[in-house]
């Protein structure tokens, strides 16, 4: 990795990395406000396309952390733009919140259960055994399946819950069509996120405590990556993966003066 660019951009996971449950995990303010003060290109990604990066704007800014809006990609917003790039003007039936519904709307998507080209499966916290029973009947008529991300479970205070990536099995299961995930650890969300501010993935790096998403998104689309011990990845635990970040490091704090 020696003979890599010096890093001008930079990709972070949020969950797990900047907060936690939450709370802002320390360093993550002064790791921020370095970013907007260098005028370096950067991107606070997430997988969980419940909320529009408008909602995460003032979710962040709340704990202190101020990244604006345009700095911020959602596995909705690469889901839209995947399908606006397929399909322009299409129509789709969606699973989903505000955060995917927003996206796909500002594309000109038609969100219709009446005959669409896709089935959408985002995040929710209220899954229906309705809404299901009308994505596997579509499915099987015809719709393509697409979701915005392949996390199994989401964090919550309480402890785990399922997630987008349960759901879509239960629904390859009733069909027997596997969906396109959109989401981390798909490169394209990556591709996406750096063309969107204008970067390289030679000179760009990530950021992420989840091996199985964030680490190996990265990799995939060439950057360097960073994984962070403050999230769900343990520090036994990296030897298992048949791949390796760039750098292990116990939190974002050890990453501030590297920008």
């Amino acid at each position: 990795m020696s003979d890599r660019r010096p890093i001008e951009s930079w990709l972070t996971d949020m969950d797990g990395v900047l907060i936690h449950e939450g709370v802002p995990i320390p360093g993550a303010d002064a790791f921020v406000k370095k970013l907007r003060e260098s005028g370096r290109p950067f991107l606070v990604l997430t997988n969980n396309s419940i909320y529009t990066p408008r909602d995460l704007h003032a979710r962040l800014r709340r704990m202190g952390l101020e990244v604006p809006i345009e700095n911020i990609w959602t596995s909705a917003l690469a889901t839209a733009k995947f399908l606006d790039d397929q399909r322009p003007g299409g129509s789709a039936y969606v699973i989903g919140e505000a955060g995917l519904t927003t996206a796909l709307h500002d594309i000109g998507y038609i969100l219709t259960d009446h005959d669409p080209d896709y089935v959408v499966l985002g995040e929710t916290r209220t899954y229906s055994f309705e809404a299901m029973t009308k994505a596997v009947r579509l499915i099987n008529a015809g719709a393509r399946f697409i979701c915005t991300n392949p996390d199994e479970t989401g964090p919550s205070t309480e402890g785990p819950l399922p997630a987008t990536g349960a759901v879509a099995a239960l629904i390859t299961k009733a069909t027997g069509k596997q969906p396109y995930f959109a989401g981390k650890p798909n490169p394209l969300m990556m591709r996406t996120g750096l063309n969107t501010i204008g970067a390289h993935s030679e000179s760009s790096a990530m950021i992420g405590d989840r091996m199985d998403t964030d680490v190996l998104a990265g990799i995939e689309a060439g950057m360097k990556t960073y994984l962070v011990l403050t999230g769900l990845t343990r520090p036994e635990q990296v030897e298992s993966f048949p791949y390796r970040p760039s750098e292990v490091v116990d939190s974002i704090a050890d990453i501030v003066d590297l920008v």
